[in-house]
């Protein structure tokens, strides 16, 4: 992929860093909400909250997810921390690909369950926990991005050091 411009790399970086702290919020949201479903001896407001799961499932679990996935995917491949040379890129890589799957193909139904019945169970005061947990996790590898390169990276960063640092992708010297 052709490395992106300052000013767009810029902006999808921006974009990237609201969509993923949406995509926490969400999650505490639904949280909240599995909780006060869980714990509540009052029906009605059991079937309020998993009612507002339900909306914020259909209406918001997706697209959140997708979208962090693929501006996280875009800044990977269009700038020079790359998708696979520093292992902490690699690792919220398939810590969003694994929680978006989890989200869109376990949460959600688990969530349209929850509505239909009224009632919450304990996974779904347990999945937005586990989820809540992954996505600080991912917070902190992204501000302390820890670990180093992997092989993919130290190979390149010798051949830039030796002067043959061409990118089999660019022609601008990498590392």
């Amino acid at each position: 992929m052709k490395p992106l411009k300052r000013s767009a790399r810029r902006s999808l970086l921006v974009a990237h860093v609201a969509v993923s702290v949406s995509w926490l919020g969400l999650t505490v949201g639904l949280l909240t909400l599995g909780i006060t479903a869980f714990l509540t001896g009052d029906p009605a407001t059991a079937q309020a909250a998993t009612h507002a799961m339900k909306i914020f499932g259909d209406w918001l679990v997706v697209p959140v997810a997708l979208l962090s996935l693929l501006s996280g995917l875009v800044l990977a491949l269009g700038t020079p921390w790359g998708l696979a040379r520093h292992r902490w890129v690699w690792t919220k890589f398939w810590l969003t690909l694994i929680t978006a799957a989890l989200s869109i193909f376990s949460l959600r139904p688990g969530i349209n369950e929850a509505a239909t019945r009224g009632a919450v169970d304990i996974n779904l005061v347990v999945a937005p926990s586990v989820a809540t947990a992954t996505y600080l996790l991912i917070t902190a590898v992204s501000v302390l991005k820890p670990w180093g390169l992997t092989r993919r990276g130290r190979r390149l960063r010798i051949l830039a050091a030796a002067g043959k640092g061409v990118d089999e992708r660019s022609p601008r010297r990498t590392a």
